[in-house]
């Protein structure tokens, strides 16, 4: 009699593990992008780190993302639990924040554009290098919150993604699987980023090794390392207005349906118009969180302005 339960014990475990892996590979799947665009924006995150520190500022800004996953995960169970409704408005509020903040760049970088002059330049390497150690520290501190603050708003959507994916299973299969794609994207997104920031290292290897092959590929990889940086920083910006702007999108009904009727549209005009049908949504998400963001920074600088603040 013991030996059947425990063999029935085993087979409920079994079932339940094919089950999770099933849901997991699934809601993998449908977070693929997503894990793209936090790979970009984190990468961009870390970037102008001094390069003996990069690794621990990956690691800080890992240990954050593990964090906001220990609190999304069991908030994600609670509010689907008592209150689903609530899903797709805190998504909303997460998705119009990576908005604000992209254009917030943008503005930014424009608005500092060109005003620099050679001596100023100059000046302002002097001042890094006389920059003390608890102010480098500080620094350090401000890149990390601020990538843990993006990463929370694209932990919160892989987390409502798979949550989705996993609606009619029971308690046990969610938590199983959200526990799962928490760990498998925080490690292979921090990873990627780790690799990616210490490239440059590894270029600097290869080219003082004796084999001339070695050297050559170490030399590619320092002259491409600046040119995959600034790529991973503007498809970091990018991402923002993609990510956020059909997290918006998807929330406003008619608006998201319009998009899709539209990308339809194009596919149905055949030849060269259809080949952009696949893109054409992405694009529209991104130019309605471009303007989404544009709206919520002049609501700010209104504001900052109104108290007297400084606008920047």
């Amino acid at each position: 009699m013991a030996a059947g339960s425990l063999l029935t014990l085993l087979d409920d475990i079994a079932t339940i593990l094919d089950d999770v892996s099933i849901l997991t590979k699934k809601a993998a799947a449908k977070t693929a992008g997503v894990l793209g665009d936090d790979l970009a924006l984190n990468a961009q995150q870390v970037s102008g780190v001094v390069a003996k520190r990069e690794l621990p500022v990956v690691l800080a800004v890992a240990k954050g993302s593990a964090l906001n996953k220990l609190i999304l995960v069991p908030l994600a169970l609670v509010i689907s639990t008592f209150a689903p409704w609530a899903i797709t408005p805190l998504l909303m509020v997460g998705g119009l924040y990576l908005c604000f903040e992209g254009v917030e760049k943008l503005h930014h970088a424009f608005q500092h554009r060109g005003k620099k002059s050679e001596h100023e330049a100059e000046k302002e390497i002097k001042q890094l290098a006389e920059t003390t150690p608890s102010e480098k520290v500080e620094t350090e501190a401000e890149k990390v919150k601020g990538a843990v603050r993006t990463d929370f708003v694209l932990s919160a959507e892989i987390i409502a993604i798979t949550l989705g994916t996993v609606a009619e299973a029971d308690f046990t299969r969610q938590l199983a699987v959200l526990s799962a794609i928490s760990v498998m994207m925080t490690v292979g997104v921090y990873g990627l980023v780790a690799g990616i920031v210490k490239l440059d290292d590894l270029g600097l290897y290869l080219t003082q090794q004796f084999n001339a092959i070695l050297r050559k590929m170490g030399s590619a990889i320092l002259w491409a390392a600046p040119f995959l940086m600034k790529t991973l920083s503007i498809l970091g910006t990018a991402a923002m207005f993609l990510v956020g702007g059909g997290i918006l999108t998807h929330g406003i009904p008619w608006l998201h349906h319009q998009i899709e009727h539209m990308g339809e549209s194009l596919k149905a005009m055949g030849g060269i118009i259809a080949v952009f049908s696949a893109i054409a949504p992405s694009l529209l998400n991104g130019i309605c969180g471009l303007i989404a963001g544009a709206v919520v920074l002049g609501i700010v600088m209104s504001y900052k302005k109104l108290r007297g603040k400084p606008a920047h």
